[in-house]
């Protein structure tokens, strides 16, 4: 099953059952198309952090003259990061260079500490798309990130989350800018697979339920332009579309 979350016409905030065949969003008795002007798409949880992991796609590493690291490497970026599905994200003004990730994000179904890799995924409510808006500039220049990494905007997430039935082992993880391919990996790929990365990350803190993991980016990220419309897309969760502005 695929869910979404989106203001209604009253303004309310709801969580509804999302059908990819006729992209329509359902609670209660409403039902809206999901391009429905008359609602606002919410990213797709509500998360009080999101755990990121650098360097798991050793195409990635190399092509950022880095060594894959012999455990996870974490960051986190806060909920000021977030964006959603059909946004316009203004990225830092005046950089030289602010990059797009495409990522397999999971997230968490329930408040959880010292998780065991074969019980990981009894924690995990589904999946979902995420680009990790990256600023190169002073990520280059700092050790905890946060200028390069937890700037607003920096975590567009969504359109849905998807259940974990519905997305495969090898499931494809691809980025577009103007519908031009510029990312193609897949969740087979990672250096550390989603249980190693939830026992590694609760080994040292509390995972809440609508927390978010970003497990890492494939090769070929690159600039974003003002103006760019990026679409990051995971099998089996759907196609999260945002725009770009530049200041």
């Amino acid at each position: 099953m695929h869910y979404a979350r989106f203001r209604d016409p009253a303004g309310s905030v709801r969580e509804g059952r999302y059908d990819p065949e006729t992209e329509t969003v359902a609670f209660g008795d409403d039902e809206y198309a999901f391009d429905d002007p008359t609602i606002d798409v919410l990213p797709p949880v509500d998360p009080s952090k999101i755990v990121c992991v650098g360097r798991n796609y050793a195409d990635h590493a190399a092509e950022m003259d880095n060594e894959v690291p012999d455990r996870p490497l974490l960051f986190l970026k806060p909920p000021n990061a977030l964006a959603g599905h059909g946004d316009t994200v203004t990225v830092p003004a005046g950089k030289d260079r602010v990059d797009w990730e495409a990522e397999l994000a999971v997230v968490i179904g329930e408040s959880c500490k010292r998780v065991d890799a074969a019980d990981a995924m009894d924690v995990v409510a589904g999946f979902t798309c995420m680009n990790d808006v990256s600023n190169r500039d002073d990520q280059n220049r700092e050790q905890n990130w946060v200028r390069g990494k937890a700037f607003d905007n920096a975590a567009p997430l969504g359109p849905v989350v998807a259940t974990p039935d519905e997305v495969p082992a090898d499931a494809a993880v691809e980025l577009r800018v103007d519908g031009e391919t510029k990312q193609s990996g897949d969740r087979s790929q990672l250096m550390f697979d989603v249980p190693t990365l939830i026992e590694e990350i609760t080994t040292y803190l509390t995972l809440e339920a609508g927390d978010v993991i970003a497990t890492g980016t494939p090769d070929g990220v690159g600039p974003l332009s003002d103006g760019d419309t990026v679409a990051v897309s995971v099998e089996g969760v759907g196609t999260l579309e945002h725009d770009v502005r530049v200041p």
